[in-house]
């Protein structure tokens, strides 16, 4: 599911922030200039924008990220299956950074990480969808497998997991704003829907086992 966006993120991120303190220096030049020379109102670089959509997605991913690297490091002392613990080593090692990155950005834009104040600007974010989510049962259930059974437990919960982030990512790429949040978004949803369909092959083969 893995993809390099921290770097291109961070390049991305260094040129937006100096095009904001570029257009903060014209601005400050603009008005030393006299009392009849206001301050451009266009100072703020297109592009330095977001919505509540990209604040409602890096919360809900957030959360989302953590129970997906929650399940990865239940496999190694559970299986033996090396197709599956490469599985779990892949989303554990690709979704730390991006939780790293969802937190910074909501960071960035004065929004809580988990959600408790409402986010940026008081935003509603009652008809959050953390879709595919497991339950306190389900993950317990998880922890107590072994085996071939948990193998088959994890990929069907693992699947599911990932059918949500998908649908999640789909919703930023259609309504958010924010460029970086965007990207990110068609990552998740190009890598995990590949992943989706490794994982059924491999429920298909432990089948008929």
């Amino acid at each position: 599911m893995r993809f390099t966006l921290p770097s291109r993120t961070s390049h991305r991120r260094t040129i937006r922030l100096a095009g904001v303190l570029l257009a903060g220096g014209l601005a400050l030049a603009a008005c030393s200039g006299g009392d009849d020379q206001p301050a451009s109102s266009s100072s703020v670089p297109a592009d330095a924008t977001f919505n509540a959509a990209d604040v409602t997605f890096a919360q809900d991913m957030v959360p989302h990220h953590e129970q997906a690297v929650e399940m990865a490091e239940l496999v190694p002392d559970r299986s033996t299956d090396p197709r599956v613990i490469d599985l779990a080593q892949r989303i554990e090692a690709a979704q730390g950074p991006e939780i790293d990155m969802l937190n910074g950005w909501l960071q960035d834009w004065g929004a809580s990480s988990d959600d408790e104040d409402g986010g940026h600007s008081g935003m509603d974010h009652s008809g959050m969808d953390h879709g595919g989510m497991m339950s306190e049962e389900d993950m317990s259930a998880l922890e107590g497998a072994s085996g071939i059974d948990f193998d088959r437990m994890w990929l069907q919960m693992m699947l599911e997991h990932h059918t949500g982030a998908v649908g999640m990512a789909q919703t930023e790429i259609t309504d958010g704003e924010d460029a970086d949040a965007v990207a990110m978004a068609q990552d998740i949803r190009d890598s995990q829907s590949a992943e989706i369909t490794e994982m059924e092959q491999l429920l298909q083969d432990l089948s008929t086992q």
